[in-house]
């Protein structure tokens, strides 16, 4: 077990978004996620307003997305969303997504039945940095943050990997995604 990171806002944690090399890729298994910069911007989604930008998306893309794309470094992830889509993963879609995939982020979907799950893939949200940095997203059932875990066992890095070219294959794109689900975000 290596360094473990108990804020989204660590300095060293957020070192690793900008000393990447090649990739950058996530998994992402919850269908909400508890996150306190969205909160302000998840209200206004509910209430109705559609198609915002909130301060904690641009500086992804000021920070992450931009430079990586002027770099020739690729961020991306798949997403295992269930279907009927939670109000979260509609607001992802429509306030964030929408706009890093402007930006260059590469964001695709598995989506599944509700209760159901690809199979082989985990209910595990990581992030695999250059195919050989493995840190684990550890989340609370409601879907906020505990722990960022960096893991150093070269099984679970190779596993992690394995897992991301799985689920990349079996996923679509978010333009094909947001076609399917034309104006449900």
């Amino acid at each position: 077990m290596g360094r473990v990171f108990r804020s989204l806002d660590d300095a060293e944690f957020n070192r690793l978004f900008t000393e990447f090399r090649f990739t950058a890729y996530r998994l992402e298994s919850l269908q909400v996620y508890d996150v306190s910069y969205e909160k302000a911007a998840f209200e206004l989604f509910l209430s109705g307003q559609r198609r915002g930008e909130y301060p904690g998306i641009a500086q992804w893309i000021d920070e992450t997305i931009t430079p990586a794309r002027d770099s020739g470094k690729l961020v991306h992830r798949v997403h295992v969303v269930e279907e009927p889509l939670s109000d979260y993963v509609r607001f992802e879609c429509a306030w964030a997504y929408a706009h890093t995939v402007s930006a260059g982020e590469d964001v695709r979907f598995i989506p599944v039945p509700s209760g159901e799950w690809p199979e082989g893939l985990p209910r595990y949200d990581y992030w695999l940095f250059d195919s050989c940095l493995l840190v684990a997203m550890h989340y609370r059932d409601n879907g906020e943050f505990e722990a960022a875990e960096i893991l150093d066992d070269p099984e679970k890095i190779v596993q992690a990997n394995f897992w991301r070219d799985m689920a990349v294959r079996r996923s679509i794109s978010f333009a094909t995604f947001a076609a399917r689900h034309d104006g449900v975000f």
